[in-house]
């Protein structure tokens, strides 16, 4: 039986309980506030992160080194490991996936990663797939395909107070972000080939949410899907979100939780994702 440790970032924000159940070791990404780095979930908390923004600070983040990869490949490792899963938000937001493929070819084990085109509970659901693939002794080739299935199926819909933040952040467009401050409409966003994208557009944040629910409802339809919600500064909104999905959907315990340092610097306080 095959023995795959599962590596990934910090911004699939997984619960450090849940983390530590499914045998996944989490890589923090690194957040600077004011030109000084935090690693993210150890160094730095969301409220950290929301207070900063409202202050208008200066934030920018920055991916994991190759050597910080290595680390965690190594431990794999040395804790008996023969091979490593390593699953990471979208290469199209951030280098992290480039960084733990540079850290792979120097492994002592083999190491496959997974670009999972998304981020937030979009990456986090495919972890989780692949960390239960290798707790049932599927080989390193069975673990990605399980995360890759996942990522490939994974939507991840959000509404944000405000595009500032984003297009600061290079996230989306300079004229994308000032359509919505001239209309000072309420965006709902998507990811869409693991990039940022325009989805629909509401007149109030009240509106917004509920078409955020609507949407969700939509594209679950008739499937067996998991559902998660999280958000930044944002908790009544999140849990009346996650209230009415699960009454809509006739899902017991929707996970709810507040996405870390590094997203929280691209949306904003106020963010409200499913």
């Amino acid at each position: 039986m095959s023995n795959v440790a599962v590596v990934t970032d910090s911004t699939a924000y997984l619960p450090e309980e849940l983390a530590a159940q499914s045998g996944v070791r989490v890589t923090p990404v690194l957040v600077i506030v004011a030109g000084k780095g935090y690693e993210e979930g150890l160094q730095i908390q969301p409220w950290q992160v929301a207070e900063a923004l409202r202050e208008w600070k200066v934030i920018t983040t920055s991916r994991p080194t190759p050597a910080d990869f290595l680390s965690q490949y190594q431990a794999a490792a040395d804790a008996g490991a023969d091979s490593v899963v390593s699953v990471h938000l979208s290469s199209q937001m951030s280098g992290t996936y480039e960084s733990a493929l540079l850290a792979a070819r120097e492994a002592a084990i083999p190491v496959s990663v997974v670009d999972s085109r998304s981020v937030g509970m979009g990456l986090g659901f495919a972890v989780l797939a692949a960390a239960d693939a290798a707790r049932a002794g599927a080989s390193q080739a069975e673990v990605v395909a399980a995360a890759e299935q996942v990522a490939a199926g994974a939507h991840v819909l959000f509404y944000v107070d405000t595009l500032e933040f984003l297009r600061r952040g290079g996230r989306m467009g300079v004229a994308s972000a000032a359509v919505g401050t001239a209309l000072r409409v309420k965006p709902i966003l998507q990811l869409l080939d693991g990039k940022v994208a325009p989805l629909e557009k509401a007149r109030t944040a009240n509106k917004a949410l509920a078409r955020l629910v609507e949407l969700t409802v939509d594209m679950v339809g008739d499937r067996d899907m998991s559902v998660a919600v999280q958000h930044l500064a944002a908790a009544e909104r999140a849990e009346e979100v996650a209230a009415e999905l699960s009454v809509r959907l006739e899902i017991a315990d929707i996970p709810l939780n507040e996405v870390g340092a590094v997203v929280g610097a691209h949306v904003g306080p106020g963010m409200v994702s499913v």
